[in-house]
């Protein structure tokens, strides 16, 4: 088995309403950031011969409008 983590964003230049709300509450509260960003992540265990790029293209994002990054991961 191997442990992997997949990091899914929103594509870039979609609306992010997520990352815009984080934006605006840090920049009303002083803190100077630019393009802030919300995605999500997803660790789990799959055995080495699984397809991993058909199980997260086909079940866990939506390719029209998420990107993703799949981590190799030592062992916990």
């Amino acid at each position: 088995m191997r442990l992997v983590r997949i990091i899914i964003m929103p594509k870039e230049g979609l609306l992010d309403p997520q990352g815009r709300a984080v934006e605006e509450m840090l920049r009303d509260n002083g803190f100077n950031v630019k393009n802030v960003r919300v995605g999500k992540v997803v660790e789990m265990e799959v055995p080495e011969e699984v397809d991993l790029k058909l199980i997260v293209e086909k079940y866990i994002i939506n390719p029209l409008i998420e990107d993703y990054e799949i981590e190799e991961l030592q062992g916990k």
